[in-house]
């Protein structure tokens, strides 16, 4: 363990310690097993169940409450960009049905709700004054979530980027990564009191190189070296954040979500596990001239918590990208982010929504987490994306991948029978 790994008394997002008790440790086999009876597979008590989404993907309301553009307003609406030109205009409506869809939570069960907020929302401009309507918004989604004992759990970038900070250059820019700092601490002061904690950054690796390098995401460039600067500088605006917000008094934890690949029996995916946990980027991919004396050192900062971003994988290869990083890496606690799956969901005349095939990858994936709990990865809790069916990026409405159905023309939320399934998991804490 390094140096300046967090001590065992830094809180995790669970509300516990990192030093976890016994139920957690694997048996003498290596495996954690289920009940003496053989009843369910039981989770370490603690475990944190969760869903997420993303402030683009969800909330709608684009043009209300002094929000400004932001670059995926600015994509979508570029022709061709998105499936049949489909736009987060309105989205789930999550903006005007705050009420219903934390209810939604309550019924799932869940213990963390992981949520963005919307940097052009609360600060349209992307520096100076914040929004007062933005800021009541998410004050309001934090009462909500706390009077049902939900913990709030915000990730302050998820794509984002306000419009006028990609007309000054955007990711590829350092000055971007200042401006980020600042909303870190900007929020932190009007909603800190309430967050149980933070993610800054959620998968630089699709903001970066997908925005600026294959142009399949926002802003939709395709330059290489943009890309690779706009990597560290999404990296460089995490690490100004984190020092920020503990500079501040921050109590909550603070981590970063990354999408983990693995590489056969290699580690996963190294360009930011690297600078995030080891302080150096692998030998043969240095960014270049743009990396500055000291900036490794504020990546590098010790971690609360990591996200394991695995949307799409399959369970093996969640599996495969769990313990790979524990073998190659000495991580913090680790949580693991799923997608709920696109699939044809089929409703029926019963007013229920049938969806067999996601939540059988869901208990495959959960099944594939145990698994590497077993081996000795300190998984601390599994959080599906996203709650509802919403925006899916490049593929607009054309994905439904939610636990909760929503029909776009009536803005109806109905719980799917993967969401049902999934409460009965929460509850249980077992499979």
């Amino acid at each position: 363990m390094r140096d300046d790994q967090p001590s065992a008394e830094r809180p995790v997002p669970d509300g516990t310690n990192a030093e976890r008790p016994d139920p957690r440790r694997p048996g003498a086999d290596g495996r954690l097993r289920p009940d003496a009876a053989g009843g369910p597979v039981r989770f370490p008590e603690g475990f944190a169940w969760g869903a997420a989404t993303a402030a683009y993907q969800v909330e709608g309301a684009v043009r209300t409450g002094g929000r400004l553009p932001s670059v995926w307003d600015t994509f979508a609406h570029a022709p061709g960009a998105v499936h049949r030109s489909q736009t987060g205009d309105v989205a789930a409506d999550h903006c005007h049905r705050l009420a219903e869809d934390v209810s939604l939570l309550a019924d799932l069960g869940v213990t963390h709700y992981r949520f963005s907020l919307s940097w052009p929302r609360v600060q349209p401009e992307g520096y100076g004054p914040l929004n007062g309507a933005g800021l009541d918004f998410y004050s309001r989604l934090l009462d909500g979530l706390l009077g049902h004992g939900i913990r709030p759990w915000a990730t302050l970038y998820h794509w984002d980027l306000p419009q006028s900070l990609q007309d000054a250059g955007g990711w590829p820019r350092r000055a971007t990564a200042e401006h980020f700092a600042a909303w870190a601490v900007a929020v932190h002061e009007r909603l800190g009191d309430r967050i149980a904690a933070w993610t800054t950054v959620h998968d630089p690796w699709s903001a970066a190189f997908a925005g600026y390098g294959t142009g399949l995401h926002a802003p939709g460039l395709t330059d290489p070296a943009a890309a690779v600067r706009a990597s560290h500088h999404l990296l460089l605006a995490h690490g100004l954040a984190l020092r920020a917000l503990r500079s501040r008094g921050a109590r909550a934890p603070i981590g970063i979500a990354l999408g983990l690949a693995p590489r056969g029996d290699g580690p996963p995916d190294a360009w930011f596990l690297g600078p995030l946990l080891r302080g150096a980027y692998p030998a043969d991919a240095m960014p270049g001239e743009h990396v500055l004396g000291g900036d490794l050192e504020l990546i590098s900062a010790p971690l609360d918590f990591l996200d394991a971003h695995c949307c799409g994988r399959s369970p093996g290869e969640v599996h495969a990208a769990l313990t790979g990083l524990h073998r190659h890496y000495d991580p913090p606690p680790l949580y693991l982010t799923a997608d709920g799956g696109a699939f044809e969901d089929l409703r029926t005349g019963d007013g229920r929504v049938h969806d067999e095939e996601r939540r059988l990858g869901l208990a495959a994936r959960l099944a594939a987490a145990h698994r590497a709990l077993g081996e000795g990865v300190d998984l601390r809790g599994f959080l599906v994306h996203p709650l509802l069916d919403c925006f899916a990026w490049e593929h607009g409405y054309g994905r439904r991948t939610g636990l909760v159905h929503v029909d776009f023309g009536t803005q109806r939320r109905t719980l799917k029978d993967s969401g049902r399934w999934y409460a009965e998991v929460t509850r249980a804490n077992a499979l």
